[in-house]
């Protein structure tokens, strides 16, 4: 490997550490430490580039997939006190790890800030992030990300105290005189900022460094208003509402647009494809209504089912995996309804009349024809 190789490796890695600080997503990152058995996020240091090879023989070399995750995103990627990661975005890496590897538990969860996030991809400290981060032009661009399927379509709204006189009819107008507190140097501060000013409010704006700063301050009565991506202030309601407050969040339709899906380094289309498919795969199974517990009884059926669950016709050998590798996604983790369902369900994110149905019930939730 050339020493230019190396250097522009390193460089690569600077540059997405500036871009990451000056162009952050609006979600539910923290800086508290994770327990010892969820990996910390290693310091960043230069890699060689393969320029032949693709990171998934690179993934099957090493028998591990390296997953990068919020992990303290309620309902999405928590670290729990025995050190494992539960949640909607930790189960689609380990949806990754089945199809790859074989096995839904070969996943070490990384625990990223949302400042470390894309310099780990770029460094190859992990080998994609399912991590609540926003598909943004800057980031598939200047930031040399890569971006799969949304998986969660999200958008920013806000969080406020009914005592305060705020209900689910409250729109940004009402925020005239407020304080608002969010993120520092996120698009959740860009949007809030910008959206007040269209509607003609004058607010004071407060920006932390973490979302448990921001929602400390909110509990103590520091700020009047909290805001974010919408799952993360349902998440947050549930977990942190005190007995003695009603929180309420609005406007009905959010301020901003945040799909949320995989993220990975750009130019490798072979990893791309089976991360892609991976999820197509959870999402064409749901709509045939085929699940974790009855996978195995259709094995050999006609048509799309058939070749993605391995049958005649099937190309995951093609894109360098087993034939089962997606009856081992199903099998080992669920469709995309199990999914949403187990991790976002308890929280109150149902599926029913939002934009993460599927496109047959009216949502947005679609993949591509398995042929």
């Amino acid at each position: 490997m050339s020493k230019l190789f190396k250097l522009l490796s390193l460089f690569l890695a600077i540059g997405v550490v500036a871009a990451a600080c000056s162009s952050d997503s609006s979600d539910d990152a923290s800086t508290t430490a994770a327990p010892a058995e969820t990996t910390a996020a290693p310091a960043t240091t230069a890699v060689e580039l393969d320029a032949d090879g693709s990171l998934l023989d690179t993934v099957i070399a090493r028998g591990t997939l390296n997953c990068g995750v919020s992990g303290s995103a309620v309902a999405f990627s928590e670290t729990q006190a025995d050190g494992s990661v539960t949640g909607f975005d930790a189960d689609y890496c380990r949806a990754v790890a089945a199809a790859v590897l074989g096995d839904a538990d070969a996943v070490n969860f990384v625990a990223l800030t949302a400042s470390e996030r894309f310099t780990a991809v770029q460094t190859g400290d992990v080998d994609l992030l399912m991590r609540n981060t926003t598909w943004t032009q800057s980031r598939d661009s200047d930031v040399g990300m890569d971006f799969g399927p949304t998986t969660y379509y999200d958008g920013q709204q806000l969080m406020a105290r009914v005592d305060d006189g705020f209900d689910a009819s409250s729109t940004v107008a009402d925020l005239d005189g407020a304080i608002v507190c969010t993120n520092a140097g996120t698009t959740t501060e860009k949007n809030i900022a910008e959206a007040a000013e269209l509607a003609g409010a004058d607010i004071e704006l407060l920006a932390f460094e973490t979302s448990d700063e921001v929602y400390e301050t909110f509990i103590a009565g520091g700020c009047d208003i909290t805001t974010t991506d919408g799952s993360a202030l349902v998440g947050r309601k549930v977990k942190q509402q005190p007995a003695d407050q009603e929180w309420v969040i609005f406007p009905a339709t959010p301020i901003s647009k945040e799909p949320l899906g995989p993220t990975y380094g750009q130019n490798d289309s072979a990893w791309a494809d089976v991360i892609n498919w991976t999820v197509y795969a959870t999402i064409i199974m749901d709509e045939y209504g085929i699940t974790s517990a009855n996978v195995d009884d259709h094995v050999g059926d006609p048509g799309e089912v058939g070749r993605l669950l391995g049958g005649e016709g099937e190309l995951q050998t093609v894109m360098g995996l087993n034939a089962d590798a997606f009856h081992q996604v199903i099998k080992q983790v669920g469709n995309y309804s199990e999914i949403y369902n187990t991790n976002l369900n308890p929280v109150g994110l149902v599926r029913e009349g939002s934009a993460n149905a599927g496109w047959l019930d009216g949502g947005l939730i679609y993949a591509p024809p398995a042929r």
